[in-house]
């Protein structure tokens, strides 16, 4: 066989090159142990191609001479598997734990159970009628009604404000999230340009493509989010059927085409989709739910049975009858639908003389329906509260209040206990017959349920992630055990080369510069 006089040099000189780059790639791995989303790398080896004596047909002369080993690449060490599905399970923990979070805002604006809560502020309300049946001349004790009526409309009027304020913030960080998107579509689509230029000329571009898978991961959690390789290694990145990213180019999202999305079906996960469900499901139910409420407790249709020797208020109209003159007293207890809070009231007479029915209690500060946003008190009673009716008696000629009369007070004291028909002022209520109480216990409880499930889910959710993930760390994460071994096993290598290129050297200059020299 023909030998090459330098040709241990040359596979010293490989094995030397080889080493190093596994020795300086090791450490590259040391030192991005703790960088997030980074994979550790690998130097892949290969031995080079051998040398053969020339012949006509083949060797004649066994075996083949090794020239060394050359690196063919340094690729990372990961499984899209594993990377489809922690992408796939962190859209579900996105979701829940956004909705979790709203459902847990929820409960702290309700605030039930609690001494400080809608429901104590209610049952003082009722106390102060109470006690004004038990002295319905007593100025303090009208004032004390009054007080406590201003303090449930502010209560009430404060919980739709908060649940306006959270419903508004959700829709800006709605926009918030649009933003973060495109930034990440943006720097996905130029990613996928330098990838494609780097690798178009044999290189991996492995720090490069670590940046875009954490960028995708990140993306997940806010978006349901999927990708496709394509032959040049570029992303294609979709959300449900929607194409965000085309190689070097991205569409830009907004916050109008997420919803349009969620509607669609394309957006079915991640904080986007939970902060939809949140605004338009959770926090939309409970303002529905609380103006039902509201509404109910002013107008809602009640049964109610009023005593033998009542005096109707002139043109006063029930169960379709008018009373007029004489009629007006009742001579047997009459049971009769009234529309309220404020029908019951408007079946009093205030303190004023001569007789003057009570008007509305509450009213909306606008005009229009009754909501819990708009309740207010009725002006006149704010300005005095002889304005609020306690009697349902007159005497005499000319006619004149009864004011010591109790039976409107003690009525309306009962009122928490007198079942409410919240059909007969919104479709399809939770609770279409109860009592104030129970209609807000019900909502009470119905936040409670959705919230344990929520933070169930959302423990769930992060329990898979977090299985998954690990996972992946261990195909992909670096061992500082593992990379000092593979450190003393390069080390050891190189080191061996460069004693074998020390010998071969050694050997060169043997012969160039010690044979020959007999007889000299």
């Amino acid at each position: 066989m023909i030998r090459s006089t330098f040709h241990a040099i040359e596979t010293a000189k490989r094995s030397l090159f080889t080493q190093q780059a596994a020795l300086q790639t090791t450490g590259h791995n040391v030192a991005n142990a703790n960088t997030i989303g980074y994979t550790r790398q690998v130097v892949n080896m290969a031995a080079t191609k051998p040398m053969e004596a020339i012949g006509m047909t083949k060797s004649t002369i066994p075996g083949q001479l090794g020239t060394g080993v050359e690196f063919s690449s340094i690729t990372r060490i990961r499984e899209g598997f594993l990377d489809a599905q922690f992408r796939n399970e962190s859209k579900t923990h996105g979701s829940w734990s956004i909705q979790a979070d709203t459902l847990q805002k929820l409960e702290t604006i309700v605030n039930e159970p609690s001494d400080t809560g809608l429901r104590a502020v209610l049952d003082k309300f009722w106390k102060s009628w109470h006690d004004l049946s038990e002295n319905p001349e007593d100025i303090t004790a009208r004032k004390l009604v009054r007080e406590t009526a201003k303090a449930v409309t502010d209560a009430i009027n404060q919980t739709a404000r908060q649940l306006d304020d959270l419903s508004a913030d959700i829709t800006e960080n709605i926009g918030v999230k649009a933003n973060q998107i495109n930034t990440s579509l943006e720097t996905i689509a130029n990613l996928n340009l330098q990838i494609q230029r780097i690798e178009g000329l044999g290189d991996n571009a492995n720090d490069l493509r670590d940046q875009r898978d954490l960028l995708m991961d990140g993306l997940s959690k806010i978006i349901n989010v999927t990708s496709v390789e394509t032959t040049e290694g570029n992303y294609q990145v979709l959300m449900g059927g929607a194409a965000l990213v085309e190689d070097g180019e991205f569409t830009p999202v907004t916050a109008e085409g997420l919803l349009a999305s969620f509607a669609g079906g394309d957006l079915n996960g991640g904080e986007v989709h939970g902060m939809i469900i949140s605004r338009d499901q959770y926090v939309a139910n409970y303002q529905r739910q609380l103006d039902t409420l509201v509404n109910g407790l002013v107008n809602g249709d009640i049964t109610v049975t009023l005593p033998a020797g009542t005096v109707l208020p002139d043109g006063t109209t029930l169960n379709n009858v008018t009373y007029s003159g004489t009629a007006r007293t009742l001579t047997s207890p009459l049971t009769v639908t009234v529309q309220g809070f404020n029908g019951l009231h408007q079946l009093g007479y205030t303190m004023m003389d001569p007789p003057q029915a009570g008007g509305t209690f509450f009213v909306s500060k606008d005009g229009g329906p009754v909501t819990a946003g708009n309740l207010a008190l009725n002006q006149n009673i704010l300005n005095d509260a002889g304005y609020i009716a306690s009697s349902m008696r007159t005497t005499g000629t000319p006619e004149t209040v009864v004011k010591g009369n109790k039976d409107l007070a003690l009525l309306i004291s009962q009122f928490s206990e007198m079942k409410i028909d919240f059909s007969s002022v919104a479709t399809g209520a939770a609770t279409a017959q109860g009592t104030v109480n129970d209609f807000f216990r019900s909502i009470v409880g119905q936040l409670g349920v959705e919230a344990e499930e929520a933070n169930r889910q959302t423990t769930n959710a992060k329990i898979v992630v977090d299985q998954v993930e690990s996972r992946r760390q261990s195909v992909s994460g670096v061992s500082l055990d593992e990379e000092m071994s593979n450190m003393v096993k390069f080390q050891h290598a190189y080191n061996a080369a460069a004693r074998f290129m020390t010998t071969i050297d050694e050997t060169l200059d043997r012969i160039i510069n010690g044979m020959g020299t007999v007889g000299r």
